[in-house]
């Protein structure tokens, strides 16, 4: 048995929640992580908010991906929108994350989403590289805004 992909389902929910929170520490920013089993059980599995592939490497979960569906309204097709990609340590540069984007086009390409799109940090250079490898281009002309759920309710009153 090598490495396989399958769709995340909901007795997976600890170990995605495990999982996130390795990203997370990775990307030194746990502190902000306060995701738990039971929030992640019900956005992905009961509201179908968002959706996860699990990668395994000879039955050990080697990393994950997330994603959901947004909109263009440019081509008025939905698009794949990749929120995270993550392999623990030991199962990177074995192609991996090739896969991992190879098996989220397919699914792209069933849905018939006009494009792929995902953020990655300025510092993770590893990742800039590899993504450039794949033939994603940079969107240095977008802005990425955010507004927290503290700034939302203030700005909804």
């Amino acid at each position: 048995m090598a490495f396989s992909i399958r769709p995340a389902k909901e007795s997976d929910a600890a170990l995605l929640v495990g999982l996130i929170r390795e990203l997370a520490s990775y990307e030194e920013l746990l502190e902000f992580c306060s995701l738990n089993e039971e929030t992640l059980r019900l956005s992905m599995f009961q509201k179908k908010q968002a959706f996860a592939l699990i990668g395994e490497d000879e039955g050990r979960a080697a990393g994950y991906a997330l994603f959901f569906y947004n909109f263009s309204t440019f081509t008025g097709k939905k698009g794949l929108y990749i929120e995270d990609i993550y392999l623990r340590p030991e199962c990177r540069g074995k192609g991996y994350g090739r896969a991992f984007f190879k098996e989220l086009s397919k699914i792209a390409r069933a849905e018939d989403c006009s494009r792929m799109e995902w953020n990655c940090l300025r510092s993770n250079e590893p990742s800039l590289g590899f993504y450039e490898a794949l033939g994603a281009e940079r969107q240095e002309e977008w802005v990425l805004h955010r507004l927290t759920a503290e700034q939302i309710a203030a700005l909804a009153k």
